[in-house]
């Protein structure tokens, strides 16, 4: 590593595969190693204060690590990512209409109805049309849906505790103000812009 840190000059990198290419020659390196400023990516000095660019490519990096970490056993009991995103709003929040669910679990109208429709077929869920409104169908846990997914979900849990095993109670709850903080900026800026 003393050679990467000796190294202060611009270079191409490849985020996809984290190499740089020198010549012939190509060293492996974390993306942490590394700050974007504009004109390219850089190697950030010892001490230097974060920019947001390389705060966020940190999170992301730690979200896909948990992520790669955790959603094996998910897909092993043959759920994808969506229909456990659905599970667990139902379980959590109880009933809802459809169109309500996409919101919560950040997917399309259509994504939704498709996990549905894989749900409904498995008998994990229930959907029952309103008396007052035939185009809205409330979406339900079934006792089998609760019966299989409440072991994957506690599982789940588990899998996420290990991997947050060496962040205290009191840096999870500044982590979560944080982020809490950052996503409402996010939010605005998008309503702003016209991004949502």
């Amino acid at each position: 590593m003393p050679l990467l840190n000796s190294i202060r000059s611009k270079v191409d990198i490849d985020l996809r595969s984290s190499s740089i290419n020198i010549g012939v020659a190509s060293i492996y390196i974390d993306i942490s190693d590394v700050d974007y400023t504009g004109e390219g990516f850089i190697f950030m000095d010892d001490g230097k204060t974060p920019e947001a660019i390389h705060t966020w490519l940190i999170m992301m990096k730690a979200f896909l690590a948990v992520r790669h970490f955790a959603l094996p056993p998910i897909l092993k009991e043959g759920l994808g990512d969506s229909d456990f995103r659905v599970l667990d709003v139902l379980l959590h929040k109880g009933p809802m209409p459809v169109n309500a669910i996409g919101p919560k679990v950040d997917l399309n109208p259509g994504s939704v109805s498709v996990a549905v429709d894989r749900l409904y077929k498995k008998g994990l869920v229930s959907r029952v049309e309103s008396e007052s409104d035939r185009r809205v169908r409330t979406v339900s846990l079934t006792e089998k849906g609760r019966r299989v997914f409440v072991p994957i979900f506690r599982q789940h849990a588990a899998l996420i505790q290990r991997a947050f095993q060496d962040v205290s109670p009191e840096e999870q709850r500044q982590m979560e103000e944080v982020l809490k903080r950052i996503g409402r900026r996010a939010e605005e800026l998008g309503e702003q812009e016209g991004h949502r």
